[in-house]
């Protein structure tokens, strides 16, 4: 009881700086960054050439800029193969990038998910609920991770698999590293791993829903792409892109939210009591001090000019790649304030039209088309579970990375139900 009392003090502490102190609400430090990241200098070039980027002004400018190329999550390994189908739209660029996007929009739009995937949502949440209620132990991760991949399934159009376990079949995929092949057996067994996994991905998730559209197409990504006269390779790449990019990165998101939450029992109760437009900027603010991708990479396809903060200009070169650290810019104090490594609820940003989770998302055309859908399922499931009696985390989850994402997996998260849930509260 002790140590909830501290918690809920030191969640309840500001800062001197605080301009809006009686509307913030402090909680814990960052948790997920690999390595502790440093703010300066706000843009340097190394001595392999790569130019790295911490300060959010330089961050947004590249990100919004006709100049550049995606260049992360193995684009440029994707890219350099032979051109015998269309990019996914993770990968493409420029004009063909911005169509994609315009004709998939209507999926992802705000109103769209409220009215069509809520119930969905709200269903998926009271079936795990009731699962924990009645084992009163499990692993967070496992319960998130089936609610990101069943809403993303949805929406994508993954509905129709011969076999369960879907969930487990895009986990595979994260187990073999993307290399070039050489001379070490191990890049060979990679290969053939990911190879299988994709195949099994194929033959028992993807190729079904197809055949399923195909008699009756449905308001969904895959009956769109068929419309548009996809192959059946190319509907497998955006599958296998929207399982890495959306279903896998919400669950982290989920997790990591629930983790800060479940510790500090002041924003707790918080979330659980405020209006919607506040909860879902709660959920940014985590966002914020934990992305779930921390790193972006692109390429300039022409000379870049940058602003500094010192007031200079940066010159970068054609060909140049470009790190964007979003732990980094996502703590930068001249937009987010003080204590940028810290979760507070009610954060007042000092740059106007920005989002509360900076980065989070990405900015740009390559921003996170499915973000509505993140946000809305992740505050309809935390809200059934924050709210449950006596429920708390046995102990601090584990944390290990994913290079392919550059971001975290949290695992072993276990939570639980008290026999006595007032001694929890």
């Amino acid at each position: 009881m002790e140590s909830r009392a501290q918690s809920m003090a030191a969640a309840e502490r500001e800062p001197e700086s605080s301009e809006r102190g009686k509307s913030q609400l402090w909680g814990g430090e960052q948790k997920t960054a690999r390595i502790p990241e440093r703010a300066e200098p706000a843009i340097e070039r190394d001595q392999a050439g790569i130019w790295h980027i911490r300060s959010f002004k330089a961050a947004r400018a590249i990100l919004r800029s006709g100049a550049v190329r995606q260049a992360g999550f193995k684009a440029e390994v994707l890219k350099r193969l032979p051109h015998l189908m269309r990019l996914p739209l993770l990968f493409s660029d420029g004009q063909d990038h911005q169509q994609q996007r315009r004709q998939t929009a209507r999926f992802f739009a705000p109103r769209v998910v409220s009215e069509q995937y809520r119930d969905l949502m709200e269903r998926l949440s009271e079936h795990l609920i009731e699962e924990l209620k009645r084992r009163k132990r499990v692993d967070l991760s496992r319960l998130t991770l089936e609610m990101a991949v069943r809403v993303a399934a949805e929406v994508v159009g993954l509905t129709d698999s011969l076999l369960p376990g879907m969930a487990r079949r895009l986990e595979a995929f994260f187990r073999y590293p993307i290399q070039r092949l050489s001379a070490d057996p191990r890049t060979w067994f990679n290969f053939l791993g990911l190879q299988w996994a994709v195949l099994r991905f194929y033959w028992l998730d993807v190729r079904p829903a197809i055949r399923a559209r195909r008699w009756r197409p449905r308001q969904d990504v895959i009956s769109h792409l068929l419309a548009q006269g996809y192959s059946e390779r190319e509907i497998l790449t955006e599958c296998v892109t929207y399982g890495a990019a959306g279903m896998i990165t919400t669950r982290e998101f989920i997790s990591v939210a629930a983790w800060h939450l479940l510790e500090q029992p002041a924003l707790r109760q918080r979330f659980l009591q405020a209006p919607d437009e506040e909860r879902l900027a709660l959920l940014e603010e985590i966002l914020r001090l934990e992305p779930v991708v921390g790193h972006l990479y692109r390429r300039t396809s022409t000379e870049l000019r940058l602003p500094a903060p010192s007031g200079e200009e940066a010159h970068i070169p054609a060909g140049a790649l470009l790190d964007l650290h979003i732990y980094a810019i996502n703590t930068d104090e001249r937009v987010v304030g003080a204590q940028p490594q810290r979760l507070c609820a009610g954060r007042e940003l000092r740059e106007e039209r920005v989002s509360p989770s900076l980065m989070g998302f990405g900015d740009g055309p390559h921003r996170c088309p499915g973000a509505p859908i993140a946000l809305q399922e992740s505050d309809i499931f935390l809200r059934r579970l924050l709210a449950l009696p006596g429920l708390r985390l046995e102990r601090p989850p584990r944390l290990r990375w994913n290079d392919l994402i550059c971001g975290y997996e949290i695992r072993d998260c276990i939570i639980a139900i008290d026999k006595r849930p007032e001694l929890a509260l």
